[in-house]
Parts: C-alpha cells; sequence; structure tokens
C-alpha cells in the first residue's frame, strides 16, 4: 500500500523525523521493499538480464552491518494478491507502467524494471545467512505492522503507509537507513537513521488524535480504491493547506494532506469527525460508522480498518516456534509447500495461481515487437497450474510388481513416446475432463493483455497431494516430462547445475527465435565461470569429480579478461536481451515447478552468488 503525497508531506517537515543511532535491537524488515531499495539505488543493471552476483554481494553486506549493530532482522515478505481484490485495478495500472519501463530502458530511455530472479536471490541469501524470513499469503503491510507493535520495536520499509500505522518504537524509512557506514566501536556500533513516530506528526497538529491518521489516510488515497463520494467530500470541506507552520512547497497530494490534517485536528475522536462526514454529505442517521447504510460514512470505517492492528501477531507465532500460520486454499496444499509457502520458497506465481486463478507475469526487458518472453515457457506453468489446481484423483491399481515406474515412454514436449502414458504407470488416473483455466495478465507489444491459459492435460495428471507422497523415481520421472529432458542426459551434470542444464534444453527447443549459438555459448560460459570463480576461492567445499582436480585460476582469469565491466557497457544488444529475457523466464517457471516438486533438482537458486553470473547477457 501507500498513501498519496504522505512521503513528501512528512519528509519536508524536519520536526517529523528524529535522528537516530540504531542498534541492539529487533527489527522488522519490509522484505519486497529492501529488495528493490537495494537494487534500484546502488546503480546495479537492468539491461543485460541483472547483476544477481552483485545484488547478493551488496545484500549479504547490509546483513553483515545489521550483525555488526546487534540488530536482529526479521524480514516479511509480501505473497500473492490481495483476494478481496481491492488492490486489483491497482495492480494493473503498475503492471502497464512497467511493461512501458522496459520498453523505455529498451531504447535507451529512462524506467525501472527489476530483473526477474532477483527475488529468488534474495531469499536464498538470507536462508544461506539464518535470517528469519515468512512470506505471507498477501500483501504484508498489516502483517509487518501487528509484528512490529506486539515485539515494540521498529520497522525499516519505504512504505508511506507506515506513517500512519501507531507502532510504539515507530518506523525508520529506508532511503534514511546509513548502513553502508557504521558507526561507533564494537559493542557500541550503530547505524545513523531517521526514525518517526506517529507522535512527532500528531504533535505538531496540536495534539491530534493518533487515531484519526487511518481517515486521513483514506481520504488522500492508498493503493485500494477510494469509497464512492470521497471527491465530494474533499471538495464540500474544503480541504487545503491553513496556517500551520509547515512547508508551503510540493505536489497536489502533499498539500492535500496537510489540509486534512488540518481539518481532522479539530475533532477529538474519529466518531466525531465520521459525524460530520455524514452531516456535511446530508446522509441520513448520522451517528459516526453507523451513519446511513451505504453512505460514506461507514465506507470510511470499513476503510480505515486496514490500519487496525490492535490484534495479535500471528507471525510472532512462527518466528518462535516455526509453525506455519496461514489458512485459506494455502492450507489445503501438502505440508511441504505450506511449509515452502510460507518460508517463501513456493512464490506469488504459485500462490496466486492456486489461490486467485490468476496471474501476473513480470515484465522484462526485451523486444515489445515480438512475443513476450513468458510465452516460451507457457508449457511449465501449466503443468504447475495442473498440479495445483486438478482435483485430486484416486490412485489407481498398479500392475502386478508395479513395472518399472520410469519406463522409456514419458515423451514431454520435443521427445516422442508411445505405449502405455507415464501418469498410469506412475499410478495416478487421468485427471478430470473439467476445463482448467487461469488468468494470465502478461505483455501484447506495449500493453497488458490478459489470457486465459488451460493447464497442461497431457501426461503429468498427479496432483501434489498424492505426487509428494510417490517414490523419487515417479516424481523425477513427471518432472523430467514437463521439461522435455532424458534422466540419462543429466546424469553427468553436477546436481546444482541439473535444473538449469535442463531449462536451457527445454529453451532451445521452445524460444522463438531460436537461440544463435553465440547466446548459448555465453549462457554456457556464464555457468562455467560461475563455478571457477567459487572454486578458486579459498575454503570452498570440495567436490567429487571423475577426473583430477587442478588449479583453475588461470582458466578463470582468462575468462575474466572476456568480461564487459559496468562502465564500459555500451547500450543492449535487444535480440541478446531478448534470448536471454526467455531463458530466465523458463528458469523462473521451473523454479516453482522445482518447488512443487519437493526441490528435486536440489540447491537451485545457487547458493552462492557467483552462480548466478549465467543470468547477465553478454553487452554490446
Amino acid at each position: 500500500m501507500g498513501v498519496k503525497g504522505l512521503t513528501t508531506f512528512v519528509e519536508g517537515n524536519h520536526n517529523f523525523l528524529q535522528n537516530h543511532k540504531f542498534k541492539n535491537s529487533r527489527l522488522v524488515v519490509d522484505g519486497c521493499s529492501l529488495y528493490f531499495y537495494l537494487y534500484f539505488n546502488h546503480g546495479l543493471d537492468q539491461l543485460h538480464g541483472g547483476d544477481y552476483d552483485a545484488f547478493a554481494c551488496l545484500l549479504n553486506q547490509f546483513l553483515s552491518a545489521l550483525a555488526a549493530c546487534n540488530i536482529q532482522a526479521f524480514v516479511v515478505l509480501d505473497g500473492g494478491m490481495d483476494p478481496s481484490d481491492k488492490k486489483f485495478a491497482t495492480l494493473r495500472e503498475r503492471m502497464q507502467a512497467k511493461i512501458k519501463d522496459a520498453d523505455h530502458i529498451c531504447h535507451g530511455r529512462n524506467g525501472s524494471v527489476l530483473p526477474l530472479l532477483t527475488r529468488d536471490v534474495f531469499i536464498q541469501v538470507l536462508i544461506q545467512r539464518g535470517v528469519p524470513l515468512v512470506q505471507c499469503p498477501a500483501e504484508a503491510d498489516w502483517e509487518i505492522a501487528c509484528l512490529a507493535y506486539n515485539w515494540k520495536c521498529p520497522v525499516l520499509t519505504n512504505d508511506s503507509d507506515f506513517y500512519v500505522f501507531d507502532l510504539p518504537a515507530g518506523y525508520l524509512p529506508l532511503r534514511y537507513f546509513q548502513w553502508t557506514n557504521v558507526n561507533g566501536k564494537p559493542p557500541q556500533r550503530y547505524i545513523s537513521a531517521r526514525h518517526y513516530t506517529t507522535n512527532s506528526l500528531c504533535r505538531w497538529f496540536g495534539g491530534m488524535n493518533r487515531e484519526l491518521l487511518p481517515l486521513c489516510a483514506v481520504l488522500s488515497g492508498n493503493d485500494y480504491a477510494a469509497p464512492k463520494g470521497t471527491d465530494m467530500l474533499l471538495s464540500l470541506i474544503n480541504a487545503h493547506p491553513g496556517s500551520s507552520g509547515g512547508r508551503r512547497t510540493g505536489g497536489s497530494s502533499s498539500c492535500r494532506i496537510e489540509g486534512l490534517l488540518i481539518w481532522l485536528s479539530s475533532f477529538s475522536s474519529v466518531a466525531e469527525a465520521l459525524e460530520e462526514v455524514s452531516r456535511v454529505m446530508g446522509e441520513e442517521g448520522s451517528g459516526g460508522k453507523r451513519g446511513k447504510k451505504g453512505g460514506l460514512s461507514p465506507q470510511l470505517w470499513t476503510a480505515m480498518q486496514d490500519y487496525n492492528i490492535k490484534s495479535q501477531s500471528s507471525l510472532a507465532c512462527w518466528f518462535s516456534e516455526g509453525k506455519a500460520v496461514f489458512g485459506g486454499k494455502i492450507f489445503s496444499l501438502p505440508e511441504y509447500l505450506r511449509l515452502a509457502a510460507t518460508q517463501g520458497q513456493l512464490g506469488p506465481l504459485a500462490l496466486d495461481a492456486l489461490v486467485m486463478q490468476r496471474v501476473f507475469l513480470i515484465p522484462q526487458v526485451e523486444n515489445s515487437r515480438l512475443a513476450s518472453s513468458h510465452s516460451t515457457s507457457t508449457a511449465i506453468r501449466q503443468a504447475i497450474y495442473q498440479l495445483l489446481l486438478q482435483k485430486e484423483q484416486e490412485s489407481a491399481t498398479q500392475g502386478r510388481g508395479g513395472g518399472n515406474p520410469l519406463g522409456r515412454t514419458r515423451g514431454g514436449r520435443g521427445r516422442g513416446g508411445s505405449g502405455q502414458s507415464g501418469t498410469e504407470q506412475m499410478g495416478f488416473r487421468a485427471a478430470s475432463t473439467d476445463l482448467i483455466l487461469v488468468e494470465e495478465y502478461d505483455r501484447l507489444d506495449v500493453n497488458l493483455k490478459k489470457n486465459q491459459v488451460e493447464a497442461c492435460n497431457t501426461r503429468n495428471h498427479a496432483h501434489v497431494n498424492k505426487l509428494c507422497q510417490a517414490p523419487e523415481a515417479v516424481r523425477l520421472g513427471v518432472l523430467l516430462d514437463v521439461l522435455g529432458v532424458n534422466d540419462s542426459v543429466l546424469a553427468p551434470v553436477p546436481a546444482h547445475l541439473r535444473l538449469a542444464v535442463a531449462v536451457t534444453g527445454f529453451w532451445l527447443r521452445e524460444a522463438v527465435p531460436p537461440p544463435s549459438q553465440h547466446m548459448l555459448q555465453a549462457l554456457l560460459l556464464g555457468m562455467i565461470f560461475g563455478e571457477l570463480s567459487l572454486n578458486s576461492q579459498s575454503g570452498a567445499p570440495q567436490r567429487r569429480h571423475a577426473a583430477p582436480q587442478h588449479n583453475c585460476t588461470a582458466e578463470r582469469n582468462l575468462i575474466n579478461r572476456q568480461r564487459v565491466r559496468p562502465g564500459e557497457r555500451r547500450g543492449v544488444d535487444i535480440g541478446a536481451a531478448h534470448s536471454i529475457s526467455q531463458w530466465q523466464a523458463c528458469l523462473w517457471s521451473a523454479l516453482c515447478l522445482n518447488q512443487d516438486f519437493q526441490w528435486f533438482f536440489g540447491s537451485w537458486p545457487p547458493e552462492v552468488p557467483e552462480r548466478w553470473q549465467a543470468c547477465r547477457v553478454p553487452a554490446n
């Protein structure tokens, strides 16, 4: 969420933010705000597929700075879309804006597009560092605020809604959190920050009741649709800046904020303010939130409840006991997927497909005259939808002795097959004939378009509740069918690279236009460079290889000299950008599929930053 004009208004008055030496404390971190902030505020590349290794290193430095000051971070992530659909119009507008931004970047103009796998890297680094993490089913703002309220610790974010939540320990805006410059000597090291509390704002307006701030937020306009009649009320009360001693510069939204705060400061309670709303709007039966049914006052009261944080936090139980705490459709998943969803390892793509049967496909920097890069990975997503949404079937009786559950007849796209279907061999009956459709919102040219995508109904008819109980060989067979890869091809590949190699094979078959040999070589060279970089580090884990190990420093240095440094990049090859975006779209969907299969392919995303080298496109 976010309140229009509130950040500009608060930051324009030095009385609202106090200097603060932050140390020795818990800290609830808005994870999504943090990874957006770190990526965009440190000049990381958006043109060539993402500086994932540099981002991972930056995040590690951030976490080390917190640890040096004895700050215990608890990271909370947004999950899927709000099931109420209150924010759906806003999400569509933002997605359309990102499509335009991606097109602008591709043509050398300004824009901001977060590379597709940034969130996956973020989660992987947090897990590697042992940082407590939780993913909420939908938007996390309210859960973040409740946890900070219960724990009486501050929140670190860039979300202007936290100027409204009444938090005992306040809010630390990320833009003022100077983590790159840790001060003091151990054990009294600290990070300089700016600290906000609702007391500081309300004191400026004559000791205004803090409970009126949510009403100001709703009237000003946040990410949710404003109640009908709000504009008329604002015109009738003529909210405009008076003589409060505040600044007089800035946009109309921040000026409206000031005018509303002046108006609200004349009321002693929310009920009194809503009663005045009913009177001004000429509504019958005035009486605050119990005003005329369907009138503006009860609508405003309902909208204000998004900022009510007096209840006990469910996240405190997760962080203290490790118990998944969310219900709804997520509770219908097998235990391993419920846990994965709560840990952030089952991402928004799967959550939105399960809960809403609607997904947004994240825009990338690519050729807008061609089909969206996500069209390359449609078959993978169709399999995900089938696994999650198909009605669970009873297990069929296998033949005597069970036979070979893998057989040689799995087929899969691009690999023909014959004889008994793979799913019958696996002990799953054919899927229900009910049509399963998922709404996908994706790019068409430079516009957002809704597509109805049918769940895959070919060979992978297993439901996740049955699949999690199946033998390892069965799960492998279904997974390889989707990716169209033979297990014998992957056998010589190190376990941590098998998913990337399988995805590369899928990409080579499905991408239109076909990837060039140069792109394939660049991709493989990136994987090799990541391995060499890791192996050259002191203390790197040793792996068992058929051939004897030797010092790879010379090879690594040779490849390193071929790399284009950030300052030397000369724009983008739009064809190469489109091709690598197709590969990343395949990997993004395959990561979700791999999670559904209990991480069969092991440790992807890569556990160390060096292994993300493959995801970067060569510059001109």
